[in-house]
C-alpha cells in the first residue's frame, strides 16, 4: 500500500524546507567566516567540505536510526536540535570565530577549524532528515526506489531554493544575523510539522 497523499505531501514539504535551510546556513557562513578568514578559497573550500561530512554521517545516521525507531518523534529531533543552534548561532558564532582568528592559526587551518566547531553538529542532524524520512514514506519495498527518488529530488529543489534566494535576496533584505534567525525558525515550524505526520 501507498502512504497516503496528504502524509507523503506533508514527508515533501520538510524535506524540500530542510533542504533550503541547509544550503541557505552554507551560504550564510561564508558571511560569518569572511570578516574574519577573508572570502577565500580556503574558506569555501572548509565550509563545502564540513558540510559534506556532516551531510554523510547524517545520511548514515538517519538511516541507521531511522531502521530501528521508525518515529515520526525522531523526525522532530533531527529537526529541532538544528533549529536551536541556528536560533543561538549568531551570539556564539562570530565571538568564536574572532577567537579562532586571533590564533593565527594560518590561511587553511583557521577556517576549517572554524567550519568543524561551527557546521558540523547541525549540518549533521540535517544530513539525517531525509534518509529518517524516507523510512517514514515507505511502505511497500517495490515502491522504494520511487519514494527515495521523489524524496532527495524536493529535498534537492528545496537546496536550490535555499541557495538562491539567500544568497540573492535574504541577506539583502536582512543581514546575517536575522538570517540565521529566520531559517532557524522555519526548522522549529517544520519539526512541529513533523509531529503530525499520521502513523503507518
Amino acid at each position: 500500500m501507498e502512504p497516503t497523499v496528504s502524509r507523503l505531501s506533508l514527508l515533501y514539504i520538510i524535506v524540500f524546507v530542510n533542504g533550503a535551510v541547509l544550503m541557505g546556513f552554507e551560504i550564510l557562513g561564508s558571511r560569518v567566516l569572511s570578516p574574519y578568514f577573508g572570502n577565500t578559497i580556503f574558506v569555501w573550500g572548509s565550509l563545502i567540505g564540513v558540510f559534506m561530512a556532516g551531510m554523510a554521517i547524517g545520511y548514515y545516521l538517519g538511516g541507521w536510526l531511522g531502521d530501528r525507531w521508525q518515529s515520526r518523534f525522531l523526525l522532530a529531533v533531527f529537526l529541532i536540535l538544528p533549529a536551536f543552534i541556528l536560533l543561538l548561532f549568531p551570539y556564539f558564532a562570530f565571538p568564536c570565530t574572532e577567537l579562532l582568528a586571533d590564533s593565527e592559526l594560518g590561511p587553511r587551518a583557521g577556517p576549517l577549524l572554524a567550519s568543524l566547531m561551527l557546521f558540523l553538529v547541525p549540518s549533521v542532524f540535517q544530513g539525517a532528515v531525509s534518509p529518517c524520512a524516507f523510512v517514514l514514506a515507505v511502505k511497500d519495498l517495490h515502491s522504494a526506489g520511487r519514494s527515495v527518488g521523489s524524496l532527495y529530488a524536493i529535498s534537492t529543489i528545496g537546496s536550490i531554493a535555499g541557495t538562491l534566494g539567500t544568497a540573492f535576496y535574504l541577506i539583502l533584505w536582512m543581514g546575517t544575523r536575522s538570517s540565521l534567525q529566520l531559517l532557524g525558525g522555519f526548522l522549529v515550524l517544520t519539526a512541529i510539522a513533523s509531529l503530525f505526520l499520521s502513523p503507518k
